[in-house]
């Protein structure tokens, strides 16, 4: 029997779920040593419990494969996400993609996001994206919108044809609208 093997053994003897196939990471992490430093704050903050992880793998993942996930793949990774532990699952670009927009509403509307599971979704700082964003999460729970806008030079120049502050303001206009 491997480590791994005897990781998620003991967790099923435990009866831990979430920890049969994402061992208990918190324990893999210890805190380190702190910096006595009188004038700064951050040094002297410690991490005392475990972040909440959050898998890209059905996004970021996804759109890296040379032939991408449809529906059925999809589904079979959320399921594997979920027995895995994640709390939150970033599950697409529905705004960029017909398949990422069904996918979320299938996990939406066929009840397949646990109470304590949020969904999140990537979009650009564009108005129409934002409203077919949302329409792709219409009905769920605590979905987390990670929303962004190119700031490099070239982009801003070239793409956008702003100054920094334009950049900014496509930016803070997003947020507004999504806040709303």
């Amino acid at each position: 029997m491997n480590a791994r093997e005897e990781t998620r053994s003991d967790a099923a003897v435990a009866g831990k779920d979430a920890a049969r196939g994402m061992p208990d990471a918190a324990r893999k992490y210890q805190p380190y040593p702190t910096v006595g430093l009188t004038d700064r704050t951050w040094p002297s903050k410690v991490i005392d419990k475990a972040p909440i992880w959050c898998s890209v793998d059905l996004r970021d993942g996804n759109q890296a494969l040379i032939d991408p996930m449809g529906h059925e793949r999809k589904a079979r990774m959320f399921g594997l996400l979920l027995d895995m532990g994640f709390k939150e699952i970033e599950i697409g670009f529905p705004s960029a993609s017909q398949t990422d927009f069904d996918f979320a509403r299938w996990c939406i509307e066929e009840g397949n996001v646990p109470a304590d599971v949020s969904l999140q979704v990537l979009v650009q700082c564009r108005p129409e994206l934002i409203t077919r964003t949302f329409e792709a999460l219409k009905g769920a729970t605590n979905p987390i919108v990670h929303f962004y806008n190119s700031t490099s030079e070239l982009q801003r120049r070239v793409v956008f044809e702003k100054d920094v502050g334009g950049i900014k303001r496509i930016a803070t206009d997003a947020a507004k609208m999504i806040s709303d």
